[in-house]
């Protein structure tokens, strides 16, 4: 097949914004798990949120990415080449990464030096199936009475000199940020935070989603900043990133909150982030696509 003058300049425009991608590398493999439906509609749209970043990464130079919708895929076997994976779905003893063997399955990747990020509820296992190891894989991970996962509204006004902050400008928008990760040796210099916030007094007070709390922990630390996202590099290699949003479907809609995860992502498979960031565009129609059948709100 010859390619056409327009058909070269598009793949040399798209080499030029990654340098570290030459004509004939082997591409970077990123496997994205969606977890099963849950929540009314509009939250928790793991389906459509795990597509809508697909399609956002559709031809990013030396990128591939594999989807798998409605939980942990029965055949596995494209984890076995994958450099990084995003696990976005509920969590808790049910966390898809953990149940049967998949905690070893998962185990074994990491120490090939896999990357793994986890959002939204996939941030939170248990203390005793899955917390020792997430510390480890993604720097930390919510503990149930320990985190706390409040609506509100965090103001992301300065970031961190790091690859996934290229191009992310403050922002502010609401959704389920969890805060007062377990994290790995119980202290937050043992990761890098990536977007933090000062919560309120009135939002440590609660309600919180659930429990309702509060938690007197949680209200005798007012005043402190909170990462509601962090990195982490692991000695065996591989990069781990949490991110507590993604509660509220429409929030992918935000041109920062989407490109921070965008970010992430790219990071993860060790490709380096354009100086601006990863460029997307969404409109109404992609977030109003593939929702899982829940009926109106």
């Amino acid at each position: 097949m010859t390619l056409s003058r327009r058909d070269v300049l598009a793949a040399s425009a798209a080499l030029a914004l990654a340098p570290n991608v030459r004509a004939g590398d082997k591409k970077k493999k990123l496997v994205m798990i969606a977890g099963t439906p849950s929540h009314g509609p509009g939250d928790h749209e793991f389906n459509a949120g795990v597509r809508l970043l697909d399609q956002c990464l559709k031809g990013f130079p030396g990128l591939e990415t594999v989807v798998f919708l409605n939980g942990y895929p029965k055949d596995d076997s494209a984890l076995d080449t994958a450099d990084a994976i995003l696990c976005y779905a509920d969590g808790g003893g049910n966390h898809p990464l953990v149940r049967g063997k998949n905690l070893e399955r998962i185990g074994k990747l990491m120490a090939k030096g896999v990357g793994l990020m986890c959002a939204h509820y996939g941030v939170e296992v248990l203390k005793d199936l899955g917390g020792p190891e997430f510390k480890e894989w993604i720097g930390g991970y919510y503990e149930n009475s320990y985190s706390c996962n409040p609506m509100w509204s965090p103001e992301f006004k300065e970031f961190p000199k790091h690859a996934i902050c290229n191009g992310v400008k403050p922002f502010t928008i609401r959704d389920e940020w969890y805060f007062n990760m377990r994290f790995r040796g119980d202290d937050i210099k043992n990761v890098t935070p990536i977007l933090s916030a000062k919560p309120s007094d009135a939002v440590r007070d609660g309600p919180y989603v659930y429990p309702k709390g509060p938690y007197k922990h949680i209200q005798e630390a007012k005043g402190r900043s909170e990462a509601m996202m962090w990195v982490t590099e692991r000695k065996d290699g591989g990069r781990g990133c949490g991110f507590t949003g993604g509660h509220i479907h429409r929030n992918w809609k935000d041109d920062n909150f989407r490109k921070v995860v965008l970010n992430a992502l790219v990071w993860l498979c060790k490709l380096d982030v354009p100086a601006d960031g990863v460029k997307s565009a969404i409109n109404e129609d992609d977030i109003k696509a593939n929702l899982d059948p829940k009926g109106k709100k």
